[in-house]
């Protein structure tokens, strides 16, 4: 049987572990990029060892797990940093992924996905869920959830596709205003429909 992959992405603060989990409980399973991509630089790994060679011992905490606000800082304020870390980083990230999509068993998968689009992931995906929310809400709930300011949220939120690309790109939409039973009434609904357009 064909292993059916949908993508779900949306930007930072939209919602998408939240949508995720709600489609966990309807037994659909999930693969979470930014867990593999935690996973990938665990302490004594090799892209975390690559990591720590460039800028130095004081990217690791005390406990030798990675920095990752310090290491944010870096990237988001010199595009060069950032292209290293993308270039050594996204092929670990995309083989543990590849490994993950192979071992799923639901009707159909999610890959969840903050750059979907960006990276091209969207290609290896049958069809590609955008979550939809205003750049007020992201900025909101980026500030609330990291404690940070909303000058370094809308900065993390300008590096990413806008809302209306993300949107016009994907053949499903959810609306993520901020209500967890409506919000769930849309997973179930559209869950319906993945389900109906597999067995058409």
């Amino acid at each position: 049987m064909k292993k059916i992959l949908v993508g779900l992405t949306g930007g930072i603060g939209s919602g998408k572990s939240t949508v995720a989990k709600l489609f966990s409980q309807l037994n659909v399973e999930y693969i979470d990029v930014d867990d593999i991509s935690r996973e990938t630089v665990l302490p004594g790994s090799l892209l975390l060892s690559k990591i720590s060679k460039r800028y130095g011992s004081d990217i690791l905490n005390s406990d030798h797990t990675l920095n990752r606000s310090k290491l944010r800082s870096i990237i988001f304020n010199d595009l060069s940093e950032k292209e290293w870390l993308e270039s050594v980083s996204h092929p670990a990230i995309r083989q543990l992924t590849m490994e993950r999509i192979e071992s799923f068993t639901s009707k159909y998968c999610l890959l969840v996905h903050p750059l979907l689009f960006e990276t091209n992931q969207d290609q290896i995906c049958d069809a590609v869920i955008a979550i939809s929310v205003s750049k007020d809400l992201q900025v909101e709930r980026v500030c609330n959830r990291d404690k940070t300011s909303s000058a370094e949220a809308l900065k993390i939120i300008n590096t990413q596709l806008s809302n209306d690309d993300r949107v016009a790109k994907a053949k499903y939409v959810i609306e993520n205003t901020g209500n967890v039973d409506e919000l769930g009434d849309k997973v179930s609904l559209l869950h319906q429909q993945i389900l109906n357009s597999i067995n058409e």
